[in-house]
């Protein structure tokens, strides 16, 4: 069975969030997917095997973190969309039905995929005692993410606050459901972003994701509401790092960005 390891949000090796993707004829038992998942050990693994022709999607597709399942996830559906198109094994637009519904993978001539996810509803939250403890800065807005996003996101004073947090990641746990989701409007515009953020999912054994695509469902129309504009671009400032370029459609939000292969293999257990 064939296993490859892809780099999404990102158009060069070893930069953006590393996805396993692996593609099957049916899902075997969840104990087996949680344990490839494990044995992997990135932020995702996507497992996906294909539907039947004249339904609602082609592809079932889940993702698994080293510790458990999860409803959504950008990186790896992006990392699954471009092994698809990249290995011929599917052409043109590649619906995936997942536990967020429907999710709708478009390919560009320039390599790029466009994913469809909806916008995650933003609710304004209390800022906890003992958070800013946890983060290393004190946030000056919260908003809860929903359920299917599940984070707490918080803007912090400036870019440079963002790039310097070290959080306590135990500590940051008790804060949300799946984590924290830190951001900051760009200090310069003109270098090809308008805001960052960073992204801490100890709840779900990440203790920080490089680009998470699901936390730009959120980011979008929080910036875009901000900035006054329905398409910018975000960049995740982890040491990997990657950028996502968003585009908000009322309840739903565009994704882009570019992947690349690293790995091939063979699993054999």
């Amino acid at each position: 069975m064939q296993i490859r390891i892809v780099d999404a949000f990102t158009d060069r090796p070893f930069a953006g969030n590393p996805a396993g993707v692996l593609l099957l004829d049916a899902f075997p038992d969840d104990d087996w997917l949680q344990n490839v998942a494990m044995e992997v050990n990135h932020a995702e693994t996507a497992f996906a095997h294909p539907l039947p022709e004249g339904g609602e999607a082609d592809w079932a597709l889940r993702w698994f973190t080293p510790a458990t399942e999860v409803a959504m996830c950008g990186h790896a559906t992006l990392a699954t969309a471009h092994v698809l198109h990249s290995t011929g094994t599917h052409e043109g637009r590649v619906r995936f039905a997942t536990r967020s519904g429907v999710l709708v993978a478009e390919p560009h001539e320039d390599g790029s995929v466009t994913l469809d996810f909806p916008t995650a509803p933003l609710t304004p939250a209390d800022i906890a005692q003992g958070i800013a403890d946890a983060l290393g800065a004190e946030p000056g807005a919260a908003f809860d993410t929903g359920p299917n996003v599940g984070d707490l996101l918080l803007e912090l004073a400036d870019e440079k606050t963002v790039r310097a947090l070290r959080p306590d990641h135990k500590a940051l746990g008790a804060h949300s459901a799946r984590g924290i989701i830190a951001t900051a409007r760009a200090e310069d515009p003109s270098r090809g972003y308008d805001y960052v953020s960073r992204c801490f999912f100890p709840n779900v054994g990440i203790d920080e994701d490089p680009v998470t695509g699901s936390a730009h469902t959120a980011l979008a129309p929080y910036w875009s509401e901000r900035l006054g504009r329905p398409d910018l671009t975000g960049l995740q400032a982890s040491p990997r790092s990657g950028r996502v370029r968003t585009e908000l459609r009322g309840d739903r939000t565009l994704l882009s960005g570019r992947a690349v292969t690293v790995i091939e293999g063979e699993l054999l257990a």
